[in-house]
């Protein structure tokens, strides 16, 4: 990264310089870390839309292009030919793998995907209806109680060994989540499968017989958690870096990602999608939900459709769309609610009002389709993003500790409350 110096004047006179940081990729920086000490000013910036919090290597997003890249490589290109446990290694390493460290990084993840034993018991505590981010949030938290013994956050053998951790055992919470959802018996993970096929059978199998893993379902999940690994400074991934600037455990600063990701306006998105179809009901009544749309004065939107990064087109839409239709077909499946999701994509992708204001259905859009698809209920789908987007966490949290200029996180405020004034005894009042 080059740096060029511009210089600030504020309205009293007062000057700054200050460095322009120009990154490989992506808009010049203006570096304003020094403007306060230099003016007495601070910058107001709601939702971080325009500031840069960190400096990161791991994902490149440009919104007006459609591009994203994961180190550097097309995530077209990876989607099409690599693996989840391939991207895995990419994102927290720098690097793709050659076969032998590939075989070893998969052997590493597989020999501790077991969650102990007391977790389970843990697990029970929950009401049977309790939401499953819920108990996600709640478990992966608790980890920083089973697994505290000799991590130290300054070494990086043990930051690696939690991160290994956390990807590792992410799929058999999540597991474990969805068998308390549906009220079924714990599966334990079977190490001779892979990541995907490992979390299928945790969740579709059951001890009284043997259960035949679908290549159709691996396959679109696997696309689906490459697809979701890491998406720059989201909510999730800038509130996993900032509860990380302050030293915590690993596994809390996890937790509080997955309660981020919780929210319907970021990960819980593909769950609003779902919820959306059931409220338009049937297809006979897409073009009355459409106009609601289209009115500004109309409370109902359509989940689902544009991003707020991307200006031009999702490019994980375009590829998930492919193996969302792959999907229905293969499967053979009919569902009205289906049936209705492809009928509404169809619309946008030819009205013009949709097609001018750049409201392509996006990746939330058609992973809640698949989702269902797949047999998995709508309250789980989150839970499906946190296990895909842990890599980019723990991938992002490794490397804030490997950047030298890391300090706490501490954002500062535009104050619009009363001015000083003075106490008045409760008699007086």
């Amino acid at each position: 990264m080059s740096e060029d110096v511009v210089k600030v004047i504020t309205p009293e006179g007062k000057t700054a310089e200050l460095p322009v940081i120009r990154a490989e990729m992506g808009p010049p920086t203006f570096d304003i870390k020094t403007l306060h000490k230099q003016t007495g000013y601070f910058t107001y910036d709601s939702g971080f839309a325009a500031t840069g919090a960190c400096k990161s290597d791991i994902t490149f997003i440009d919104g007006g292009k459609g591009v994203l890249l994961y180190r550097g490589y097309p995530i077209e290109q990876l989607a099409e030919s690599s693996n989840f446990m391939e991207v895995t290694y990419l994102l927290m390493n720098g690097e793709l793998p050659d076969a032998q460290q590939y075989n070893d990084f998969n052997h590493l993840i597989s020999r501790h995907t077991m969650v102990h034993e007391k977790i389970r018991s843990f697990m029970k505590g929950f009401q049977y209806d309790a939401h499953p981010m819920a108990m996600m949030m709640s478990v992966i938290g608790s980890f920083s109680a089973f697994y505290h013994d000799g991590m130290n956050v300054n070494n990086a053998e043990d930051r690696k060994m939690a991160a290994i951790r956390l990807i590792a055992k992410m799929p058999t919470v999540a597991a474990a989540v969805y068998k308390n959802y549906v009220g079924q018996p714990f599966m334990y993970p079977q190490n001779k499968l892979g990541f995907t096929d490992r979390l299928l059978h945790m969740m579709y199998g059951v001890p009284a017989e043997d259960y035949v893993i679908s290549p159709v379902a691996s396959k679109a999940l696997d696309l689906l958690f490459i697809l979701h690994a890491d998406h720059e400074q989201n909510a999730s991934t800038s509130t996993v870096r900032l509860v990380g600037s302050t030293g915590a455990n690993p596994f809390a600063c996890i937790s509080a990602g997955i309660a981020s990701l919780w929210g319907p306006a970021h990960g819980g998105a593909n769950e609003a999608v779902l919820n959306m179809l059931d409220e338009i009901g049937d297809v006979s009544q897409i073009d009355k939900y459409v106009a609601k749309a289209k009115d500004k004065n109309d409370p109902f939107r359509l989940m689902g459709f544009g991003h707020r990064v991307y200006k031009n087109f999702d490019p994980r839409a375009t590829i998930i769309r492919k193996a969302c239709h792959e999907v229905l077909e293969d499967l053979g499946i009919v569902d009205p609610q289906l049936e209705l999701a492809m009928r509404l994509e169809e619309i946008a992708l030819k009205d013009e009002y949709f097609v001018s204001r750049k409201l392509y259905p996006n990746v939330d859009f058609y992973s809640g389709i698949i989702y269902k698809a797949l047999g998995i209920p709508v309250q789980m789908f989150t839970v499906m993003f946190a296990i895909a987007r842990t890599v980019g966490w723990t991938s992002q949290w490794l490397e804030q500790y490997e950047t030298p200029d890391t300090r706490i996180g501490r954002p500062r405020q535009v104050y619009g409350g009363a001015k000083t004034r003075d106490y008045v005894p409760l008699k007086n009042r």
